[in-house]
């Protein structure tokens, strides 16, 4: 996470998935705040912002990513024992906000993901796509496309569409927008909200560029899509928390150039459309559900918030829309070729 560059932002999350002192503590993940204490900084190099890390539970962490960060430290700030107004990170701690207060996650949780959906518009992760319009051999597959024996990677366009992507949460518009696919990279950059962590999506392989121009945009008639557990457990939070509330969520493979946005009928600039609902330009690929299709997904994927009971290889096919969704063990992420 932190090899690969990225910029950190208060209300952000980090998943670490083991106690944050090596104990047996709960305490097993991060969220991001500003310091109480320490103002911003004017430096010659610009403003530097001190974040206070806040480590929280697993299911305070699903909450964030549910509805939003900030909206979980506001809830932990009012519970002593959970960090209080200074966000104190008491590793000793045994129970959640949820099971100190459990009025907390209906009438402030539940009713938050309901109204405002979630703020998370990407994560990084274990993820990976096929085309199966055609045969994997194909040589105008954009995605195997080679120079010599160096597979393309994602263009700079493609890759700074992809940023903005990840860096919106909560649109101010009635309209999420996705960068379009042909604006040129701006000195600047625009922001919805404050800049999300996931900043740095650059491979850093060595492998050859393919010119933006020359990589077309294909629309496909069936894909298979595939996630490890973790990733595969944020799809209803995709569909339910952004989807549904008319936005966009995108996968950004940890280990290539992969990428995948889930969009609504009302996000604009997506080259997904309600007539081609699969369109791919390179490694990236686009889906559009519609409200209907979303709601038939998430009573199928019911299981996915059930980890505990879940078993893999799973899959999930719906024919009629030439979608395929499997969830694999991280295996066969971290060894593609076996």
């Amino acid at each position: 996470l932190f090899l690969a560059e990225n910029t950190f932002c208060s209300g952000d999350h980090v998943s670490w998935h083991s106690p944050l002192d090596n104990s047996e503590s709960r305490i097993q993940h991060m969220l991001l705040t500003e310091d109480p204490q320490m103002q911003p900084v004017q430096t010659p190099f610009g403003i530097v912002t001190f974040l206070q890390i806040v480590g929280v539970c697993t299911e305070e962490l699903h909450a964030a990513q549910q509805w939003n960060g900030q909206g979980i430290l506001e809830l932990l700030r009012t519970v002593p024992v959970a960090g209080g107004p200074w966000l104190i990170t008491d590793m000793r701690r045994g129970e959640t906000i949820f099971e100190i207060d459990p009025h907390l996650q209906q009438e402030r949780v539940d009713k938050g993901i309901e109204t405002d959906g979630s703020n998370l518009s990407g994560v990084s992760a274990k993820c990976a796509w096929d085309d199966l319009s055609r045969p994997p051999e194909d040589d105008e597959d954009s995605r195997s496309i080679c120079i010599g024996t160096q597979p393309r990677r994602l263009s700079g366009k493609d890759t700074e569409q992809i940023r903005e992507t990840l860096r919106r949460g909560l649109e101010i518009n009635n309209k999420p927008v996705l960068p379009p696919i042909n604006t040129q990279r701006q000195n600047g950059l625009n922001h919805d909200r404050a800049p999300s962590r996931k900043d740095s999506l650059e491979s850093e392989s060595s492998a050859a560029i393919i010119p933006h121009e020359l990589i077309r945009t294909r629309q496909l008639e069936s894909v298979h899509l595939k996630f490890n557990q973790e990733s595969g457990a944020l799809i209803p939070l995709c569909l339910r928390g952004r989807l549904l509330h008319g936005r966009h969520f995108t996968y950004k493979s940890i280990t290539g150039d992969t990428a995948i946005t889930f969009v609504s009928t009302g996000v604009e600039g997506a080259f997904a459309t309600e007539e081609h609902p699969y369109a791919a330009h390179g490694p990236w690929l686009q889906i559009l559900l519609t409200e209907e299709f979303v709601e038939r997904m998430l009573e199928d994927l019911e299981d996915l918030n059930s980890p505990e009971e879940f078993k893999l290889p799973k899959e999930y096919s719906w024919p009629e829309k030439k979608l395929k969704v499997s969830i694999l063990p991280d295996a066969v992420f971290d060894n593609p070729l076996h």
